[in-house]
């Protein structure tokens, strides 16, 4: 296959992984003229009900990875938890984009905090864990004030426990099977914020202004865009966003979430290359949502002009919201100014991201209280 540099619409974006992320990405390449083909271990997916066609296969299988990547131009991930093997058979057919050195790095936590702390990126101090002497050392060197967590497969919390001294943190090594992990000085930070940064193949970089999040029991709650904070943080943030994208060679967009503590300060927590929960707003708030750009950045189009056109808020339904029955969506839906944006998933379960509802207002604030009150309504029958 030969591999333009402009991949132009009409073409066909092969998708690893199957997810919202995925479906939210599929129905912004379709809007554009663009095809979609999905490979996951799942049928009947959220991307793959948008898709032209679903694969069903193993990431593992790298022969069906390899003829996956036969029939497409470029390949993308909506996740990054996929092996670098399959990275690599993708990239024997088509374009890769994000790169799969950058997957190998923010995959796992580790070698991401290493990566960030090396090139001089903003970090919370944080130890390497393989074994129980690495473990104590790390305990006396954060005072027993720290978060045990696991060096891979971490997401919505997982893998996350607070430790406050030595016995809490043999106790939760323990829980996670003493697998490698990093220990990582609890920071009282005032608030979490993201940014989603973009690259495109041609080099241009651009960056959505600061999100402000909220999480509720480590997982996304709400978020509110444009978030309010200093301006001088926000160009601050967007300083680190465009350098590590620039860093990575990056082709795609990246979110990067943040602390901020109670000095100003700003410190990385993770990273994610590929379109992000935080980021779920820009479809409705922003003339060029972090899907689009997305796919403008990985087929070597120009950048996507993202100016806020309202004021917008995001709150997460989770499948707790089933938990009474079917969601009053009717009343949901009254609210002034509120979207729903459902992800296709059969089987609502506690905790399970099931969709998401987005509010446009005059100010941030009033965004928030109505997407808050319209998620409210869809259990008050």
């Amino acid at each position: 296959m030969t591999r333009s540099a402009v991949i132009v619409p009409g073409a066909t974006i092969g998708v690893l992984g199957s997810g919202q992320l995925g479906r939210m990405l599929a129905i912004a390449a379709r809007e554009m003229g663009y095809r979609i083909r999905t490979l996951s271990p799942d049928q009947d997916s959220p991307t793959g009900q948008i898709a032209d066609d679903e694969v069903v296969a193993s990431y593992d299988d790298l022969d069906a990875v390899r003829a996956f990547a036969k029939q497409v131009d470029v390949v993308t991930f909506e996740f990054e938890n996929v092996p670098s093997a399959t990275a690599d058979a993708a990239a024997e057919h088509a374009h890769v984009r994000p790169d799969g050195h950058i997957l190998h790095v923010t995959q796992q936590r580790a070698r991401e905090k290493s990566f960030l702390a090396r090139h001089g990126f903003p970090v919370t101090p944080f130890a390497d864990v393989r074994t129980k002497a690495d473990l104590a050392t790390a305990v006396d060197r954060f005072a027993s004030n720290a978060i045990l967590k696991t060096a891979s497969f971490g997401y919505d919390g997982k893998g996350q426990y607070r430790v406050r001294s030595h016995e809490e943190a043999d106790t939760a090594w323990a829980a996670m099977s003493e697998q490698d992990a990093i220990l990582e000085q609890f920071i009282p930070f005032e608030r979490e914020v993201s940014m989603i940064g973009a690259r495109g193949a041609a080099g241009w970089s651009v960056a959505f202004g600061l999100i402000e999040n909220v999480h509720r029991n480590h997982i996304l709650d709400t978020s509110v865009y444009p978030a309010r904070v200093d301006p001088a943080l926000e160009q601050r943030a967007a300083e680190i966003v465009r350098e590590l994208c620039e860093t990575f060679a990056l082709v795609g967009v990246l979110c990067v979430e943040f602390f901020v503590t109670s000095s100003g300060d700003l410190l990385i927590n993770e990273l994610a290359p590929r379109p992000h929960n935080s980021g779920h707003l820009t479809i409705d708030a922003c003339v060029t949502s972090q899907f689009e750009q997305h796919v403008r950045a990985i087929c070597g189009l120009p950048a996507g002009a993202m100016d806020l056109l309202r004021p917008a808020a995001m709150a997460n339904l989770l499948g707790d919201v089933w938990e009474d029955g079917e969601p009053d969506w009717s009343a949901a839906c009254a609210v002034p100014g509120v979207r729903l944006h459902l992800y296709g998933k059969a089987e609502p379960r506690k905790a399970r991201k099931m969709g998401h509802l987005t509010a446009l207002a005059s100010t941030p604030a009033l965004a928030l209280e109505n997407v808050l009150r319209s998620r409210d309504q869809l259990q008050h029958k």
